[in-house]
């Protein structure tokens, strides 16, 4: 084996469990009994998005994906920072 099929193997393994870990966040985010829950797992969805953005422009050997990435992550961390100024303040302002 070189490490080139190694490499894509770990890549193909990632992919399964990122796509196990979409659904699970994707139930969680609709069945969740509290805002906090959805707000939790559209957050880790996002991330886990990003980072999977990451691994397929390292496979399609891409750069706009990783640039994508970058942006969804950008956009998950503002949702935590509105969510937390409203559970704190009770409104939020820009």
């Amino acid at each position: 084996m070189n490490v080139e099929s190694v490499f894509l193997n770990v890549l193909y393994f990632a992919a399964v469990i990122y796509t196990l870990a979409f659904v699970l966040y994707g139930i969680r985010a609709i069945k969740g009994p509290t805002t906090a829950d959805i707000i939790l797992a559209v957050d880790c969805l996002s991330f886990d998005m990003a980072a999977f953005m990451v691994i397929l422009g390292i496979y399609f050997k891409s750069i706009m994906l990783a640039s994508g990435a970058i942006i969804l992550a950008l956009w998950a961390f503002m949702l935590d920072i509105y969510y937390t100024k409203y559970v704190l303040y009770g409104e939020v302002e820009v």
